[in-house]
């Protein structure tokens, strides 16, 4: 049985939610398809020990501050699930969960999407889909020869796992540090960054990387000096366990190891370590395999964008991928402004 309505969104995480409360100031008919049996996205597979970079009220989707967690100045990923979740019961939402969308192709004057309980034919389309089940791991010499454990951030959940065994942890942002940070004095610690670390000031959160990623649209969309925007500023947020590990002595970065050997890993100089396991905290990619049959995507894998607006198919409108789809737009506060833009362009292209 084939569905119709306005806008097909999916995904029902943060940007989800967030493109759905302005749908709906909007008076636009709509529904939230997500693959998740459960509400909160990917913070609900977060790892235990997360933080959020800054405090409650500058960690909110528009129209709802988020309440502060009881002792807590960075409130915690599990905070943040029971957000989302009241968050879309206030709205009244229309959440269809554990519907998995297979594909969406162009049928006449709509998109249709394909899922795994039927499909839809919709107007337009809003694909929030983040990123976190596209995990990256590069493609590194003897990978494959290594016998170990190997596992991404997605998987890592806390440092009693590994509990006097040898780690390295690989990668030079947030999620590296904070991990190893979390392991540091519970495991055999080895930190591998390409780069030396770049830690941000200490005073700086959130707020502060919110407003240099709008900075830097700004200025591009001016044709102004591109500012650099976050990476400006550096890699790391020193959150205060990865602050109190660094200072502490206990985030001695390696630089990165040239290949994986069966039990461990070498340097180019040839030195090498042996490892129990190795977590990868290398990043991820858009998840955005169900536009396949459009052909969008370009050689990096994005679908070019005007604003949220996919170019070759104007119907379409990515949110919450990252600064390509609006500024910070993979962040609690920053995906509400390209969330209000994208509804707003949506609301102009179906008006009769």
């Amino acid at each position: 049985m084939t569905q119709r309505t306005d806008v097909v969104v999916i995904g029902g995480g943060q940007a989800g939610l967030a493109a759905g409360y302005h749908l709906r100031r909007l008076g636009i008919e709509f529904v939230i398809l997500d693959a998740q049996a459960a509400p909160g996205g990917a913070w609900q597979h977060a790892w235990d020990s997360l933080r959020l970079f800054s405090p409650a009220a500058y960690s909110s989707l528009p129209g709802r501050l988020m309440p502060v967690q009881p002792g807590e100045v960075y409130p915690d990923a599990q905070h943040v699930v029971s957000y989302l979740a009241d968050y879309e019961k206030r709205y009244e939402l229309p959440l269809q969960r554990g519907v998995w969308v297979d594909a969406v192709h162009r049928d006449d004057a709509f998109l249709r999407v394909q899922t795994d309980c039927g499909d839809w034919q919709a107007r337009a389309v809003i694909s929030a889909t983040g990123t976190w089940t596209r995990p990256f791991v590069p493609a590194v010499s003897g990978r494959r020869d290594y016998t170990g454990r190997q596992l991404h951030t997605v998987q890592y959940r806390n440092p009693e796992d590994f509990a006097g065994q040898r780690v390295i942890v690989v990668g030079g942002g947030n999620s590296g540090a904070q991990i190893a940070a979390d392991l540091a004095g519970t495991a055999d610690l080895t930190w591998v960054t390409q780069r030396p670390p770049r830690y941000l000031p200490d005073e700086i959160d959130g707020r502060a990387l919110f407003d240099a990623a709008t900075a830097r649209r700004q200025a591009l969309d001016a044709g102004r000096t591109d500012t650099g925007g976050v990476a400006s500023l550096g890699d790391i947020v020193a959150v205060p366990p990865v602050r109190a590990a660094r200072d502490a002595g206990l985030l001695t970065a390696r630089s990165m190891f040239s290949r994986l050997t069966e039990d461990g890993v070498v340097w180019a100089d040839g030195t090498s370590a042996q490892a129990d396991a190795i977590i990868w905290c290398t990043g991820f990619r858009p998840d955005l395999a169900h536009f396949a049959s459009l052909r969008l995507r370009g050689t990096r894998g994005h679908i070019a964008t005007i604003g949220t607006r996919a170019i070759d198919e104007p119907r379409l409108h990515l949110l919450g991928y990252g600064d390509w789809t609006g500024p910070a737009s993979a962040t609690l506060i920053g995906v509400g402004r390209p969330a209000r833009e994208a509804a707003r362009e949506i609301a102009e292209l179906l008006r009769p």
